[in-house]
């Protein structure tokens, strides 16, 4: 049984990634967490130590925090009616970072699914930093929906990578569960600037093949872009529906997105992003 956890604002956003989620996952028996974080606008230091209930607060928030999750929960079973899925609901006092931490190490979740869209509505503005940092602390695969993002069967998913890391079983995993789901395809894309592999890339590709070779896979090696020029291309060569990374300390996904701006790169996102965090 899977057990997703779906954070949610209750906005239009959260409720696509919602939806997102209970289609990818029909016909898997699952337990979604329906969750949503609350902190008072302004408060004092006194009244996170304290229980907040001591103020008069928590209880009124927490009862219309409850509520809402009810009518998100009426509205799934309304529209979707599948016996395969469960849910349950947590109106959580905390922050939403450190509430997704704590609940994803409590209850062994799968993966995290969430909407997300620029804080700014720039152009350049890849994610809302909520999701940033969720992908930054959170050690659990987490799926990114863009906004407005209307369901697709995963048929062709992008997995880029510069080989440098020496991939694990439990890696690759969550993406090969949710290839099993499906008649899928992973494309595994290099960017290439001239030099030839390594040995050790070389050892780190071979594993990829050993991980992959049960399902369809396609080796791309792709010259004279940049690596973020090179998943636009290919998103909008191969109709990429599913855009897949590993992240560790020292991968290239680290550097792609945290050792320049925050939530600033160079290419624009239009389908689920899987983020899978390394186990080593």
């Amino acid at each position: 049984m899977k057990k997703i956890l779906l954070p949610t604002d209750f906005s239009n956003n959260s409720w696509n990634a919602i939806e997102y989620a209970l289609k990818l996952f029909k016909d898997e028996v699952c337990t979604f967490y329906l969750l949503h974080t609350y902190t008072p606008a302004v408060y004092h230091v006194e009244y996170v130590l304290i229980n907040p209930s001591q103020f008069g607060l928590g209880d009124s928030i927490r009862e219309e925090v409850i509520s809402h999750l009810k009518d998100v929960e009426k509205k799934i079973k309304k529209k979707f009616k599948n016996p395969n899925h469960k849910f349950e609901r947590i109106a959580a006092f905390n922050t939403l970072i450190l509430e997704i931490q704590s609940f994803v190490e409590e209850n062994e979740i799968d993966y995290v699914v969430m909407g997300t869209k620029g804080a700014s509505g720039l152009q350049e503005v890849l994610f809302g930093s909520n999701t940033v940092h969720v992908f930054k602390n959170v050690k659990c695969p987490v799926l990114a929906i863009p906004d407005g993002f209307d369901f697709e069967i995963p048929r062709e998913i992008l997995f880029p990578t510069d080989y440098e890391m020496q991939y694990q079983e439990d890696d690759v995993k969550p993406l090969i569960d949710i290839v099993s789901l499906y008649n899928t395809r992973v494309n595994i894309m290099n960017v290439s600037y001239g030099y030839e592999l390594s040995e050790a890339q070389e050892a780190n590709k071979a594993l990829l093949e050993k991980y992959f070779g049960e399902i369809a896979h396609l080796f791309h090696s792709i010259s004279n872009q940049d690596v973020p020029e090179a998943i636009n291309n290919f998103q909008l060569r191969a109709k990429i529906n599913l855009l897949v990374m590993i992240n560790n300390e020292h991968s290239f996904f680290e550097n792609l997105f945290f050792k320049s701006k925050i939530n600033h790169i160079g290419f624009h996102l239009n389908v689920p992003f899987l983020v899978i965090p390394a186990k080593t």
